[in-house]
């Protein structure tokens, strides 16, 4: 399913080290990273997209699929032959930032044994508020849009591939196309938990996390809506919801 965008074209983003370390070459490191942005895309599309004949496309494909970074499907396209989509691997994830997951997840499970669960709750929700008090300067004087459009800029710095979709009346979306810490959020839900209530802070505004990666989805999509009674600056760590995280 491709995931809605801006209304100008966004060119797929060099994103960290790990696809320059893994010396992919640079077409095909465009097709990862439409498809890391698009989810299962058509040849026809791909090729569009790099400027470049079907079958050339179809050659940098096959060779990420020797690598396991790609699979293909096939659906009816019409008449004639059905069309050749294709989408990433699971293998994939280790050519996106990943914010130093195994060293992460070591610490958090040394924590949970040392102090229980409760344990890990209060380091994130002390990361959380050294997130806010670093970046909170960066949303002053900003209307409702362009704080949301800080906040994407910062998470994308984070490496999350992360845009402003487009406005659904009062309504933004933030969209992000990788998880860095994903390794973290599948053992620590509140991980998430305390990663939208940041943006609730930041945004002065109201978050609700309507798909996410953990959960098995190809975004992590954000619905963001004006506060009709924006929160105060936080006096402690904000606190994570105890509400686990959606599932389809």
């Amino acid at each position: 399913m491709n995931w809605p965008r801006d209304s100008g074209r966004v060119e797929p983003k060099e994103v960290a080290q790990g696809l320059l370390e893994e010396k992919v070459s640079s077409p095909k490191k465009r097709i990862v990273l439409i498809l890391k942005r698009s989810g299962s895309t058509s040849l026809a599309d791909i090729a569009k997209e790099l400027g470049v004949s079907r079958m050339a496309a179809l050659r940098h494909l096959a060779a990420l699929e020797d690598r396991g970074l790609v699979e293909r499907s096939a659906r009816p396209g019409g008449r004639g032959r059905p069309r050749a989509y294709f989408a990433l691997t699971r293998e994939s994830a280790r050519l996106f930032p990943e914010a130093y997951a195994h060293m992460t997840m070591m610490a958090l499970e040394f924590i949970e044994s040392k102090l229980g669960r409760e344990g890990v709750v209060d380091l994130l929700e002390k990361r959380s508020r050294e997130l806010y008090d670093r970046h909170k300067h960066r949303f002053d004087n900003k209307d409702f849009r362009g704080r949301v459009e800080e906040l994407a800029a910062i998470r994308d710095e984070g490496g999350y591939m992360a845009e402003v979709g487009p406005a659904k009346g009062r309504t933004l979306e933030l969209l992000e196309f990788n998880c860095p810490i994903r390794a973290v959020a599948e053992n620590y839900w509140e991980a998430c938990a305390a990663e939208t209530k940041l943006f609730e802070w930041l945004l002065q505004a109201d978050v609700d996390a309507s798909h996410r990666v953990v959960a098995g989805d190809p975004v992590c999509r954000f619905l963001i809506r004006k506060s009709p009674a924006p929160p105060d600056a936080p006096t402690e760590a904000p606190s994570p919801s105890r509400t686990p995280v959606p599932r389809r």
